[in-house]
């Protein structure tokens, strides 16, 4: 039966043994699956397998190098050279140590992670997503041909991700969101605040969970009902463009009547709140993205929950919407970018390197690439990850404030704040809309995050639909 894998931050202790790579017994050796063992522990393998995902090794372990990568970064002699009896001829050997040496300059990155720095107040210049995805490119063997296929597509996967941060510094957080609400509405649907909104989804989950059949009408006539104690302001376009939203989202299923409005069926699948919440987020998302907009999960969580605990959901999301054609379309969002703001730091001199790792191919059964095609992912990942690393130093103005994302969601409030302030304060994360602004009140938002009374029994679903009838 499989070991379960290490965390990845994990990544200088042999996942077996628990001890420290180093360079006598403890040698990192690399496999062709990707997992990373110290020589030691492979030595005492029962069967000639990963401990981790089972796969056969089919090498013999003293001719697979140690990862080099790995043992700078516990301090220990790094080789020059090693027996590579595994490579072809004097240029495949020329090719493997450049590639190489660009997985140990990246690796660098990571020495902030290293054993013995975690009390050190260096931080790595690289984001957490990014230096997972640089960790998953240092576990790579480069000598056995599975291993290249993991580093190609792990070299695209960190091209990827820097095209998305350096789009993520160019843009500003506070127009960020008003853009991302007005393109919400520009498909006919709203979001109405983090407190709200999930006591709509609820409500509306409340209606039709148990499979029954409602027309629009009264669907959005039983919400607002349910919601007027609590949020006075809750109106039957606002809820209309709620349901606007799960219907693009393909939640319902329709069914339509002769001279009747059509009556709205939740599917199966979506008669849970997390169901139901996650093909919201999605439809959010991805109107997000075809619009040409990059949000961090971390900024997600806080615009759609009103707090930073629901990173690795959205997270989840952005990744399944990704397709092989996002990175493209994210390098010529990041071209339109640079040419608004002028492109100070000579950015576009990475595009052509971009271009490069996009054209990867990162499907897990991709042709073996070549040596020289190796060598040109690993260098042209080198230079756009220095290249964001230069720019996040010297031309970043958000950094690492910690305090960035308490501006950032008090800023959305600022028009409110105007006209007499928001009760919500910091923890509002709604770029509220003109109507709100004009029509809410301050008492009427200091309910927002109340609990509804006991004693309150809004009218039932049935209640609903024969005082429209």
């Amino acid at each position: 039966m499989p070991v379960q894998a290490p965390q990845w931050t994990e990544f200088l202790l042999c996942p077996i043994c628990t001890q420290t790579f180093e360079e006598t017994a403890r040698w990192p050796i690399s496999l062709g699956c990707g997992h990373t063992v110290c020589k030691m522990c492979l030595n005492k393998l029962h069967r000639k397998a990963c401990p981790f995902d089972q796969t056969a090794i089919s090498t013999d372990i003293e001719q697979l190098p140690a990862n080099t990568a790995l043992l700078q970064l516990v301090g220990g002699q790094v080789p020059k050279q090693q027996p590579l009896t595994l490579l072809i001829g004097a240029e495949d050997a020329t090719h493997y140590e450049d590639t190489r040496t660009c997985v140990e300059e990246l690796a660098l990155y990571l020495k902030p992670l290293s054993v013995g720095l975690s009390s050190s107040t260096t931080q790595s210049p690289l984001s957490r997503p990014m230096q997972r995805k640089l960790v998953t490119l240092v576990h790579c063997q480069l000598v056995e041909e599975e291993g290249r296929v993991r580093a190609m597509r792990a070299a695209r996967s960190l091209g990827e991700r820097t095209v998305t941060e350096l789009i993520l510094q160019h843009q500003n957080p506070q127009q960020l969101s008003s853009n991302l609400w007005a393109a919400v509405r520009t498909r006919g649907c709203q979001f109405l605040g983090p407190a709200m909104q999930e006591e709509a989804l609820k409500l509306v989950l409340l209606a039709l969970e148990d499979g029954s059949a409602l027309s629009r009408k009264v669907l959005v006539l039983f919400v607002v009902q349910r919601l007027e104690p609590r949020f006075p302001q809750a109106s039957k376009t606002s809820i209309g463009h709620v349901v606007q939203l799960l219907y693009r989202a393909s939640c319902f299923k329709v069914t339509k009547r002769d001279e009747d409005s059509s009556l709205m069926q939740l599917k199966e699948e979506f008669r849970t709140y997390e169901a139901l919440r996650r093909e919201h987020d999605s439809q959010i998302v991805q109107i997000a993205m075809e619009g040409g907009l990059r949000i961090a999960p971390d900024q997600w969580s806080s615009l759609l929950y009103g707090d930073q605990s629901h990173k690795s959901h959205m997270q989840s999301i952005i990744d399944k919407l990704q397709t092989p054609a996002s990175f493209a379309q994210s390098v010529q969002e990041l071209t339109i970018a640079l040419q608004r703001t002028g492109d100070p730091a000579n950015l576009n001199r990475l595009r052509p390197h971009l271009e490069l790792l996009a054209n990867i191919d990162p499907s897990p059964d991709a042709s073996p690439p070549t040596w020289e095609q190796l060598a040109g992912g690993l260098e042209a990942v080198n230079i756009v990850v220095h290249g964001l690393v230069d720019f996040i130093q010297a031309h970043s103005k958000k950094g690492t404030d910690p305090q960035q994302h308490s501006k950032y969601k008090t800023h959305m409030c600022r028009d409110m704040k105007q006209k007499g302030g928001c009760p919500r304060g910091a923890s509002c994360t709604f770029a509220h809309s003109q109507e709100e602004l004009e029509n809410l009140s301050c008492s009427i938002l200091s309910q927002d995050h109340g609990q509804l009374p006991a004693h309150m029994t809004p009218p039932s679903v049935l209640q609903v639909s024969s005082s429209i009838h």
